[in-house]
């Protein structure tokens, strides 16, 4: 049995606009940095785009925007993007404007921390975000957003399939 390597990421950014979501400018993000590595281009699902988007609005709901795995039980790889609200310093909270573009980058700049010829992350660094970017078998993509009204903060989800980071595999 394989075993399945999921990774989380924070990464809290400064901007004043509201929430965009894109999902061309999601795939052509993705395809982007699979094209660095020679695997072939994602196409996007609306399937997992669809489950991506209940489990944001999960983690809304139940966790207050905070990032926690699903449970895949090895049906899609998932990588997870969370991003605070804008703090001033009468205490007002304003959401802080996040591209698809921003999201996927943030994850793909694990770039750095993989050792192709080891086949593993930097020690004490991450490096699973990216790897399930490149990975060669994921042939789909799809991603969902949901925002916390009361902390305006945010959460982001995309699923992959065939899933990736699987342990003592390359990605490609």
């Amino acid at each position: 049995m394989r075993k399945l390597l999921l990774a989380c990421f924070l990464l809290p950014s400064v901007s004043t606009y509201a929430l965009e979501f894109n999902t061309e400018e999601m795939l052509a993000t993705h395809n982007h940095w699979r094209k660095l590595v020679d695997v072939p281009a994602l196409n996007y699902s609306p399937e997992l785009a669809a489950s991506s988007q209940q489990w944001a609005e999960h983690l809304k709901q139940s966790n207050r925007c905070r990032m926690k795995h699903s449970q895949p039980d090895s049906k899609y790889g998932e990588n997870l993007y969370w991003a605070s609200a804008i703090k001033w310093s009468d205490g007002k909270r304003e959401l802080q404007h996040v591209a698809a573009k921003n999201v996927v980058d943030s994850w793909a700049s694990e770039r750095s921390n993989y050792d192709y010829k080891l086949n593993n992350c930097t020690p004490g660094k991450m490096c699973g975000h990216y790897t399930q970017i490149v990975w060669r078998s994921t042939t789909l993509v799809g991603c969902g957003a949901a925002i916390c009204e009361d902390t305006k903060e945010q959460v982001w989800v995309c699923r992959y399939q065939a899933p990736g980071n699987w342990i003592g595999e390359r990605p490609y």
